[in-house]
């Protein structure tokens, strides 16, 4: 692809992706109303909260003229990708998205197709929470993207750096979605295969920072010629970049990781002690019955 074409396309989806991100909040927003109006305590205001904030983060990461950083220092590369994937990423599926944006699209688009409880989106659901496929997923696009060869090709094709950025945060969201608890899901036994599913995706992560920090050669020659930013030569920019990977992928996974371990040990954990409940957002448990009724009136949360 030429330059002046791959800067028209660069400009296009600039343009695109910021009006693509407020449609999203606000059918977000809609289908919240909806749903607030039906069953108040079903996603609480901190969802709302977590999922504006997970797009306004991707917008800065991936919108705004600061993306464009990343073409001079690896360090605010890596930057932008660990906020893709550790923080708008779960931010995003904190806000239950997948109902709650049904409920916000008019009742036009899905009077025919029930999503609520019908049997493909549920098949649909399970493989996507398959937690190998989701595991998969977010280690190959972190050691994938970051190979020389495709590494190169990401900083030099701007339809490539549009793809590599969506695909970083595809990734954290799938990489995310059988940590994060849904409002709509019974609760999971097995939580110590999540803590164990954290701990192992640390570890691909360790090796790459390892190699970026103590490698005595300069691993993306694309940074040579860009100009110097805050007097950091390449080589010292591509270890401060690996040593950010390191503490920040240490911290983002297995702070949750011990989390879970810490309540799973706590005695009010203990299985068998209390009904299967539905996990609540504000904290108090509603009983599968209660999931089945938002399954049976769902079309009464569709706004018109």
């Amino acid at each position: 692809m030429s330059e002046p074409h791959a800067q028209i396309l660069w400009r296009l989806f600039l343009l695109g992706i910021t009006p693509a991100l407020v449609v999203t909040a606000g059918v977000y927003l809609r289908g919240w109303l909806a749903v607030r109006s039906a069953f108040p305590n079903l996603i609480a205001v901190w969802r709302l909260a977590a999922f504006l904030c997970g797009l306004v983060l991707v917008w800065i990461v991936v919108g705004s003229p600061l993306s464009a950083l990343d073409h001079q220092l690896l360090t605010i590369h890596m930057l932008k990708h660990l906020l893709l994937m550790t923080v708008a990423a779960p931010l995003i599926l904190a806000g239950a998205p997948v109902f709650t944006l049904v409920c916000g699209f008019p009742k036009l688009f899905i009077k025919r197709y029930p999503p609520v409880g019908s049997l493909s989106a549920r098949w649909l659901e399970d493989c996507v929470r398959y937690p190998a496929l989701c595991w998969l997923a977010g280690t190959a696009a972190v050691i994938g993207w970051h190979l020389p060869v495709a590494f190169q090709w990401g900083m030099r094709s701007q339809g490539m750096h549009i793809l590599e950025d969506l695909s970083f945060l595809v990734a954290g969201l799938l990489f995310w979605w059988p940590v994060m608890p849904s409002p709509l899901s019974a609760a999971r036994s097995r939580r110590w295969s999540i803590a164990l599913y954290l701990f192992l995706a640390t570890l691909p992560c360790d090796v790459l920072s390892a190699f970026l920090v103590f490698c005595d050669r300069l691993v993306y020659p694309f940074y040579l010629s860009t100009p110097l930013r805050f007097s950091l030569s390449p080589y010292a920019d591509q270890e401060r970049a690996g040593a950010l990977m390191w503490v920040w992928v240490t911290f983002a996974y297995l702070i949750p990781a011990v989390a879970i371990t810490l309540r799973m040990l706590s005695p009010s954990d203990t299985p068998g002690r209390s009904p299967i409940l539905v996990a609540s957002p504000d904290g108090v448990g509603q009983s599968p019955n209660d999931t089945e009724r938002v399954s049976k009136h769902a079309d009464q949360t569709y706004p018109y």
